[in-house]
């Protein structure tokens, strides 16, 4: 699908190209964004071998085996299940013809060698990633708050019951609420889209 004649257009070598939204439809990574269920393209980075799509739920990374093979390995993260740490970006020094940004995605670590000539594209990419960070940190903290908070109430109610014949009503009860104040918040600190997050950071 992406041939020579969309390669040479862009510009693509074996140091990663940033590819522009208007050619998004050009790259294989858009054949495995789920655009049915509103998922999309924000930020992607494209050498001969392989493709680096981040949308507003997840990263799709399509690993080529090397520039001159067909063969492709299609790796999704989702950033709900992989939360992303030890995020940076390397400048280029005075000789050196790429930028490289590294993170850690779930327990996946991978390093990006980009053109230099991308490095204001980049930045924007390292900003919306640490954003990303902070946000699923702090959400996994008010999570498990909110469950210890559930199993703190559920004991002290169970220990205060008046009467053994009440038991059954009041376990049906307390396990009623647990389930739905924890839904909420789960749909409250477990965010599948962060398309917000890009909309604010990426400058495409």
């Amino acid at each position: 699908m992406f041939g020579k004649v969309a390669s040479d257009v862009l510009g693509l070598s074996d140091v990663g190209s940033v590819i522009k939204p208007e050619d998004y439809d050009k790259v294989d990574a858009d054949d495995y964004v789920m655009h049915e269920d509103g998922e999309k393209i924000y930020f992607l980075i494209k050498s001969k071998s392989d493709e680096y799509c981040f949308t507003n739920r997840a990263l799709i990374h399509v690993d080529g085996t090397s520039a001159t093979s067909k063969k492709r390995v299609l790796h999704r993260y989702d950033y709900q299940i992989n939360h992303f740490s030890q995020i940076a970006l390397e400048t280029a020094g005075t000789v050196d013809l790429d930028v490289e940004v590294t993170f850690k995605v779930g327990e996946v670590v991978l390093s990006i060698d980009v053109h230099k000539k991308y490095l204001e594209e980049l930045k924007d990419l390292y900003k919306a990633l640490l954003k990303i960070e902070e946000i699923t940190r702090d959400n996994s903290t008010y999570l498990d708050y909110a469950r210890q908070s559930l199993e703190l109430a559920s004991a002290t109610l169970s220990y205060n019951r008046s009467t053994e014949s009440k038991l059954a009503d009041e376990f049906q009860t307390i396990n009623e609420h647990a389930f739905s104040w924890l839904s909420e918040a789960k749909d409250k600190y477990n965010l599948k889209d962060f398309g917000d997050v890009f909309e604010r950071y990426i400058n495409n």
